[in-house]
């Protein structure tokens, strides 16, 4: 956001291109962990409460990973400047 107001386009393609590196590494070690879990959703209260809680923290990163890469196209084609940068803020 910073890089934004600042005029400062390679700091910022910098920055959400790491960021969606990141959320995608994250994505991948979910799934890992889900794979190789002892437990099962229908094992026990702690599986099924382990399962949905890391579900929807999951799935909430792979949507905010996508928008992310959205804005990134969009800063490749400069639709954002320092007055009009709403849609990257909303997407962060």
């Amino acid at each position: 956001h910073h890089s934004i107001i600042n005029s400062n386009l390679n700091e910022r393609k910098k920055g959400l291109f790491l960021t969606i590196i990141l959320g995608i590494y994250f994505s991948i070690l979910q799934l890992f962990e889900y794979l190789n879990a002892p437990f099962t959703i229908t094992d026990s209260i702690y599986g099924s409460t382990f399962f949905i809680a890391t579900g929807f923290h999951g799935i909430h990163v792979i949507i905010g990973t996508l928008f992310l890469l959205v804005c990134l196209i969009r800063l490749y084609k400069i639709h954002f400047s320092p007055y009009h940068h709403f849609g990257f803020e909303a997407a962060t």
